[in-house]
């Protein structure tokens, strides 16, 4: 079994991707050839957004939004420690303080509850992470945000295809970025990434800074680098995007179906209010997960663990002084997290023997843990 199944993606769609890179092969302009055009203004109309910014991945367009909004040594960024590094590690990449705050239980996302407390006069910016595939409360947080008079970045490279009080992720806040990573909900075949916003000067400045500080030939009039998009990168995603509704469509109804059987068996991921869910990845939690990992992987069921450990327990944050005991949400969700085979065409057989590997693993710990004691 597949934890993520691109290879049946790809035999559903091969045609139109075969066409379209081969068309990119013909035409011969692999970087920013007519195909980004297209694709950004598909992406622009699909996420409901004035402007769409192509970039070379979900990590280059975070960073050149901070480039963008001016945020630089001094400044401090407001993001949480439960997430893949890349949100965090571009803040200091730009000369900015990262200032972590806790995760809320239910749903992953930053609890924003405690945001306003993380907000200094050095606060330049926050950047919520929308992770596993839904959307944190962005009504409350524009709020705050605006009384602090600082613009929001959001991380939306899991939750893109997700809709909030039926505003879909990266169109809800300043600018919203997402990746194209191949295990992303919607995917190339290498890196990629996007930039959306209905600021038109913002995306004036996204633009330039993707392409060496210039929007044309041998003129810079910023400090920029080369963040652009392969055009058969975007020849891809350009093949995938009319079929992406659907498997939105697909990834709901799948996860929860997973949730309607699993409910007895662990703690199951919880939709928030408001919000559709993509389910970039569908991620319980459980006690003993390495037991329950190796009794998954024993019975042929791969599962992974998004995330290990917490940024503020990797040791290029040290420097920022957080101890563990400092988030205890998010530390507890390191330990307990683990995603199950999740894409848009997994089989209710498939889905079937997943959920009975998992009801067999952990029926075995807890065997094991009453021999125990």
């Amino acid at each position: 079994m597949q934890f993520i199944d691109l290879k049946h993606q790809y035999s559903l769609y091969q045609d139109q991707i075969d066409q379209r890179m081969r068309a990119v092969l013909d035409h011969g302009r692999f970087i920013m050839g007519p195909e980004i055009g297209e694709l950004e203004a598909g992406l622009a109309e699909f996420a409901g957004t004035k402007h769409a910014v192509t970039v070379s991945s979900g990590t280059a367009s975070l960073e050149i939004a901070l480039r963008a909004l001016g945020i630089g040594p001094g400044d401090e960024v407001v993001t949480v420690p439960f997430t893949w590094i890349s949100s965090a590690e571009v803040i200091k990449l730009v000369g900015a303080t990262p200032v972590f705050v806790d995760i809320d239980a239910d749903s992953f996302n930053i609890n924003v509850d405690q945001l306003e407390r993380a907000i200094t006069p050095r606060t330049k910016a926050i950047l919520p992470v929308c992770l596993f595939g839904q959307m944190p409360d962005f009504t409350r947080m524009n709020e705050i945000a605006a009384k602090h008079g600082v613009p929001i970045l959001e991380d939306g490279a899991q939750s893109f295809g997700a809709t909030q009080d039926g505003r879909r992720s990266c169109s809800v806040t300043t600018v919203g970025s997402t990746s194209f990573f191949p295990a992303k909900p919607l995917g190339c075949y290498g890196d990629g990434g996007a930039l959306l916003t209905d600021d038109d000067d913002l995306a004036t400045v996204l633009r330039a800074i993707r392409t060496h500080g210039g929007t044309k030939r041998h003129y810079h009039t910023l400090v920029g680098t080369n963040g652009r998009m392969d055009t058969l990168q975007a020849a891809v995603v350009l093949a995938k995007l009319p079929h992406f509704q659907n498997e939105v469509k697909n990834r709901g109804d799948i996860g929860a179906r997973y949730s309607d059987l699993l409910h007895n068996d662990c703690e199951i991921p919880r939709v928030s209010a408001g919000n559709t869910h993509v389910y970039a990845q569908y991620t319980i939690r459980v006690v003993n997960r390495d037991q329950i990992a190796a009794s998954l992987r024993e019975q042929g069921i791969p599962s992974a663990v998004y995330y290990p450990k917490c940024l503020h327990e990797q040791p290029v944050f040290a420097d920022l002084g957080y101890e563990w005991g400092d988030f205890p949400e998010s530390e507890r969700a390191s330990r307990e997290v683990l995603s199950l085979p999740m894409h848009p065409f997994l089989s209710e057989s498939e889905q079937d023997r997943v959920v009975d590997a998992l009801r067999t693993a952990v029926g075995h710990t807890h065997v094991d843990a009453e021999q125990a004691a």
